[in-house]
């Protein structure tokens, strides 16, 4: 028995101490400064613990930034599951990531973690079939669509009549509903309406089964993520009956969009038909669908409600807004509102820039070397010599911390001021709300359009925002992107010229 006990920790502590010598060896083999490592023993094991706690406790974020304010340097490896990750804040590391050395990077073990529930789609591809599905979707994302702003305007209308009842209303799902319809009517042409109670039903899912599906595959997703190379174990019956109900109700849109006869000229827009033109496979375009919701949907709805958070906490700063938005659009109609308008509004674009920057809607991400390389900085006595990392390293960067370095935004970091943006308008890899480089999200134009527009005509229509519990702090809750855990509770007061 002690000798098998013996074996099994001798094992432990040679293989931890084994991922160290390797990657020394490596490191001075090449030439290049190792990065500073911590080996936690046994295997990481803790690591993951720790870090599985605090997504239950919805302090992931915040003790993201504790860890790594802990450690001395920027840049430095962390052991999870016998797997060495580095982990860096230094934009100058990220831009190398994602730009610079964009080609000695790939999404490794993200693929195939993300790709059981979205498929083969622009997030969940790398190097070649990525190029083919950016090409792909680069031109329905064009300016030109993106600037219709039509279908913004109604939705928004059936969101105003909710708060227009004078009630107390969970605005963050409100938000949910507002970008899952907009998103829907852009993908499939068909908005499933959750804002009007639709109870329509396609291949026998619901369209509130649908969101409540993909919303359950999106946790499930999470957490496949955390567990690294053990990502295989993490399946159940209910994630795989979410996935099935998910892909009922988007099939049913494609093969629509399949059915149809090919009009290249028709002057509407919409997302899997244009797709439909280019290639006609089912699955490439559910994929795609899939992986174009999340980012049409989910971060948007994150984006608003951070945004109307701030700003029932800031009253003074919801004036302000208010006062930028009447001067340049009126209080009356949204009817002369457009996508250039809303980009010449400076104040609207400041309070968007600013919720992105305090709170990011993919607070954090991964990128896996795809060879031997280097990042710029983290080696040396001052951390700034480069630094190796071998073919199959991940190497971590949280956004979250980033925009919140005093060292890059000022001594009232943690402040929600829309006005830094008067000074910080030109900013570089210390600001990445869409990632950068070759992979930055192809949506954001879209998102920032809709974000945008809501939020000017709520400024446009409503002069006071009421907070149910104006002492409750903010706790935040992250899947693949960042949102309000449990959302709150808002009442919107008309100004008198809507009443």
């Amino acid at each position: 028995m002690w000798l098998i006990v013996g074996l099994i920790v001798s094992f432990v502590l040679f293989y931890d101490l084994s991922l160290k010598l390797v990657y020394l060896f490596k490191a001075k083999r090449a030439g290049v400064r190792p990065v500073a490592m911590y080996v936690n023993w046994p295997f990481g094991i803790r690591n993951l613990y720790m870090f599985l706690k605090s997504t239950k406790n919805r302090n992931a974020l915040e003790q993201t930034v504790i860890t790594m304010r802990k450690k001395k340097e920027r840049t430095f490896a962390m052991e999870i599951l016998g797997m060495m990750n580095v982990v860096t804040r230094d934009p100058e590391n990220v831009k190398a990531v994602l730009a610079t050395n964009f080609k000695s990077f790939d999404l490794g073990l993200r693929e195939a973690q993300l790709s059981y529930f979205l498929g083969s789609g622009i997030f969940t591809l790398s190097s070649h079939g990525w190029k083919h599905s950016r090409n792909l979707l680069r031109p329905q994302f064009s300016r030109e669509q993106v600037a219709q702003i039509e279908s913004l305007r109604r939705h928004a209308t059936s969101l105003e009549k909710i708060l227009d009842k004078g009630e107390f209303v969970n605005i963050q799902h409100l938000f949910h509903q507002l970008t899952m319809d907009t998103a829907t009517e852009f993908l499939f042409g068909e908005s499933v309406d959750s804002l009007d109670n639709s109870q329509r039903v396609v291949n026998g899912v619901s369209a509130a089964e649908f969101v409540e599906a993909y919303t359950l595959c999106l946790r499930w997703s999470l957490i496949r993520i955390q567990f690294g190379p053990l990502y295989r174990l993490i399946t159940s019956s209910e994630f795989r009956k979410a996935i099935a109900r998910a892909r009922r109700f988007v099939e049913y849109f494609v093969q629509q969009a399949l059915d149809r006869p090919i009009d290249k000229d028709e002057s509407s827009y919409v997302f899997t038909h244009e797709l439909a033109k280019v290639t006609r496979d089912p699955v490439v375009i559910r994929d795609q669908a899939f992986n174009v919701l999340l980012a049409g949907r989910d971060t948007t709805a994150s984006l608003l409600s951070y945004t109307l958070w701030h700003l029932s906490h800031n009253p003074e700063i919801y004036a302000k807004l208010r006062e930028a938005v009447k001067n340049q659009f009126g209080e009356e109609s949204t009817e002369e509102v457009t996508f250039e308008g809303l980009k010449r509004c400076k104040y609207l674009l400041n309070v968007i820039n600013e919720t992105l920057r305090i709170n990011p809607t993919v607070p954090r991400n991964t990128r896996t070397a795809t060879r031997d390389t280097t990042l710029p900085r983290g080696g040396g006595p001052n951390g700034d010599e480069p630094v190796f990392i071998p073919k199959g390293m991940p190497v971590v960067y949280s956004v979250y911390e980033i925009h919140r370095q005093p060292e890059l935004w000022g001594p009232d970091v943690e402040e929600f001021r829309p006005e830094r943006w008067d000074t910080h308008s030109s900013h570089g890899w210390e600001y990445l709300p869409f990632n950068g480089g070759p992979r930055i999200c192809l949506g954001q134009q879209f998102a920032l359009t809709e974000a945008s527009f809501t939020v000017m005509r709520i400024a446009q229509k409503y002069e006071r925002l009421e907070l149910l519990d104006a002492t409750a702090p903010l706790v935040n809750d992250v899947s693949l992107t960042s949102m309000i855990d449990g959302g709150f509770m808002l009442k919107f007061h008309p100004s008198k010229v809507y009443q």
